[in-house]
């Protein structure tokens, strides 16, 4: 009965031992959870510097211009803010006036890439930040934005080549995000709330841009290319 009780005794000093050491333990890991889960939140503040490469691109096609710091916000989507739409827009201009514009700190905008009549793609911030291009904050924070080289009302503007290239784009974007394919979350700047802009215009052509983005997003599926590549 004694050593029984002893028994008893030493079982439950074992067991609170066992408990105050592995009360320990989980504080101890709840300590190093709640630190990365502090220092993630940390990093997914906008505006927090965060380590970037030099000149990399979101998109394999596009040539890296800066745009001034001026006219984007830093932070690290889509974790900050979930991206879910494309806007596209008309530069009402040459290519070489809308990288010049965007480099402009006073000219308080710019958008993630600029597509040339020729099919050639600049981008000018990346896709993790807020460009200021929608003229509403919430728009910007959830979309990237697409300008297109020329002007609204010269249909002759929106030449094969220009679609063609930003056709390609939007399905990458479309595929490492999952946006869908479609005019609710492919629209253009006029549709903007708040927005007095026009772009992209009458004369762009809603149909076969949407038929080239699906096209162009099937043909990377079927060949193997895996999502958001």
């Amino acid at each position: 009965m004694g050593e029984n009780r002893a028994s008893e005794d030493g079982d439950r000093r074992i067991g609170r031992r066992a408990l105050i050491v592995g009360g320990a333990a989980a504080a101890a890991g709840t300590a190093v959870l709640a630190r990365d889960e502090l220092a993630r939140l940390w990093w997914r503040v906008p505006g927090v510097e965060k380590p970037r490469e030099q000149g990399a691109v979101d998109y394999a096609g596009a040539r890296w211009v800066a745009a001034s710091d001026a006219n984007w916000r830093r932070a690290d989507r889509p974790d900050d803010f979930g991206v879910d739409m494309v806007i596209v827009h008309v530069t009402q201009g040459s290519f070489d006036s809308a990288v010049k514009a965007f480099q402009d700190p006073g000219h308080r905008a710019s958008t993630h890439y600029i597509v040339g009549q020729d099919g050639r793609v600049t981008q000018m911030i990346r896709e993790l930040d807020v460009a200021y291009h929608a003229g509403n904050r919430d728009y910007n924070e959830r979309s990237v934005g697409i300008e297109h080289e020329g002007f609204v009302d010269r249909p002759e503007d929106f030449t094969d080549e220009m679609y063609e290239a930003s056709a390609r784009l939007t399905a990458r974007i479309c595929a490492r995000y999952g946006i869908p394919v479609d005019r609710e979350h492919i629209i253009g700047h006029v549709e903007v709330p708040g927005t007095d802009h026009t772009d992209p215009g009458p004369h762009w052509d809603w149909d076969r841009y949407l038929k080239l983005v699906r096209r162009a997003r099937t043909s990377r599926t079927k060949a193997g290319a895996p999502p958001g590549a």
